[in-house]
């Protein structure tokens, strides 16, 4: 493997070598690609684990309130295992998760990936309420249209180098983007 160039900051702090919980401190949450839920907790637990820097029960109250209203599907489902949830079920809870960190950036990984395209439509939603509310989204995303029509900001990577930035909007009218990406 070839070692990265270049440091992470966040906050004018580098973030390369801290422990994964002191980054999630510093109020940055992730939700990897494939999900990674803890199989054989119930929804609440797993939603419950993401809350683990809160210490506040009325804010972790509410935290779990508003994961509610965003995903009904985990309020129905909250004493299910999480393993024994549907692909998309399983994609709100990992973002649930993450959200009930607090986080001032959440970091999602493919988060359509295998999903119905109803569940997509919801996803993205979701994405766009988080971001009207001024929390910071970085996404990775390989559904390029979906994306671009919610980013702010876009970056076109091929073979591992940005060959493309812009606006999304931009991104969206610009030739190469759509020949390449979008059919």
């Amino acid at each position: 493997m070839k070692p990265r160039k270049g440091r992470i900051f966040f906050r004018g702090k580098s973030i390369d070598f801290l422990p994964a919980h002191e980054v999630a401190a510093m109020g940055v949450a992730h939700v990897p690609e494939g999900r990674k839920i803890f199989p054989r907790l119930t929804v609440q637990e797993n939603l419950e684990m993401g809350a683990f820097r809160i210490k506040d029960q009325a804010s972790i109250k509410a935290n779990m309130e508003r994961v509610y209203e965003l995903f009904p599907r985990m309020e129905e489902r909250r004493r299910q295992k999480g393993g024994t949830l549907s692909g998309g079920e399983q994609q709100m809870l990992a973002m649930g998760r993450a959200l009930m960190s607090e986080p001032d950036i959440l970091l999602l990984d493919e988060p359509s990936m295998g999903l119905a395209p109803l569940l997509v439509d919801h996803i993205f939603q979701v994405i766009k309420t988080l971001n009207a509310t001024g929390m910071t989204i970085l996404l990775v995303e390989q559904n390029a249209l979906k994306a671009l029509k919610i980013a702010h900001r876009g970056y076109v990577l091929q073979t591992g180098r940005v060959v493309l930035t812009g606006k999304g909007s931009e991104l969206l009218d610009n030739a190469l983007v759509k020949e390449a990406y979008l059919g």
